[in-house]
């Protein structure tokens, strides 16, 4: 008696089935695609005007290379342009002092963040790691600020500020938001109850005092999210445009992203100098850009370890 034996499938066969992609494979990396190209088109078109001829842009408005490529648009931005030079290429000649402004963006964002930050550890700790009568009542008040939009404070705070003379200023533009953040406090609050009781207790046995457990255990152990808290304040700040236009009217204390509208107003042409605009406009984005794609991986992973979804 003889048994029938069934041929084993090739190996090429199985190879091939293998590397068959699943429809919903397909999809996914297809719509991923898509959304790639539509988040990542934006920046493209704004260095495609930046590095075109003013002058020449209304001949081809929808060319996806630059027109007449020229670097002139930088040079604009950056003050290296006389006004001849400027309205020659088509350009505005209107002055951009963007050393000026940029050192004004990092005074006022850094500050920011180092007060906001500071100030928000403080008051996680104090929401997370001390008991005292009424903790959860007031803290569950501190929660409903965030259901008040921003643009509601703005006029109570340019009323504080212009009576304490403190327009057109650091002072100004900084005072309002550096002592107080909702979302910064909940964000540390959230890491800090996850932090152990132990350590503590045994720092309290060795006499140490709350203070100094704050500045020598609580902060290091709470590194991670406060690095990151840090990152996402200073980006915020840094991107700030309605609260400076409030109260900064000169340059002293007027940031980037103000002079960028400064800038696109002044043009004494018919049209605005598009390719210097987005010249500038390029260059303020750069410093944001370059701190997102260092630290973009630890502000998610950070966020979902505090267990913020």
């Amino acid at each position: 008696m003889t048994s029938a034996t069934t041929p084993l499938p090739r190996p090429a066969a199985i190879a091939g089935r293998r590397r068959r992609p699943a429809p919903g494979r397909v999809l996914a990396w297809a719509y991923l695609v898509v959304v790639l190209a539509v988040t990542v088109f934006p920046f493209y078109w704004i260095l495609r005007t930046a590095l075109s001829n003013n002058l020449q842009l209304p001949s081809s408005p929808s060319s996806l290379l630059p027109v007449d490529f020229t670097w002139g648009a930088f040079e604009r931005a950056l003050g290296l342009a006389s006004r001849a030079q400027a309205q020659a290429q088509g350009g505005s000649g209107a002055s951009l002092d963007t050393p000026l402004y940029l050192r004004n963006s990092i005074i006022y964002a850094t500050v920011q963040t180092v007060l906001v930050v500071s100030c928000s550890a403080a008051a996680a700790y104090a929401f997370a790691r001390l008991r005292w009568r009424g903790r959860d009542a007031v803290f569950n008040v501190l929660l409903s600020a965030l259901m008040v939009p921003t643009i509601l404070t703005l006029l109570p705070n340019f009323v504080f500020i212009r009576d304490v003379h403190q327009l057109n200023g650091f002072t100004g533009l900084i005072l309002p938001g550096a002592f107080f953040s909702a979302f910064n406090v909940f964000f540390l609050r959230q890491f800090m109850l996850g932090l152990s009781r132990e350590t503590e207790e045994a720092a309290i046995m060795d006499g140490a005092g709350r203070l100094r457990i704050f500045f020598r255990i609580t902060l290091p152990m709470s590194a991670a999210p406060i690095a990151t808290l840090s990152l996402l304040t200073f980006i915020n700040t840094w991107n700030e445009y309605f609260w400076p236009l409030l109260v900064s009217n000169n340059d002293h204390a007027r940031p980037l992203t103000l002079a960028l509208g400064v800038f696109k107003q002044s043009s004494p042409q018919a049209a605005p100098d598009w390719a210097g605009l987005m010249a500038a406009t390029l260059i303020a984005a750069l410093p944001m850009l370059a701190l997102f794609m260092a630290f973009g991986r630890r502000i998610v992973d950070s966020i979902g370890f505090t267990g913020i979804k």
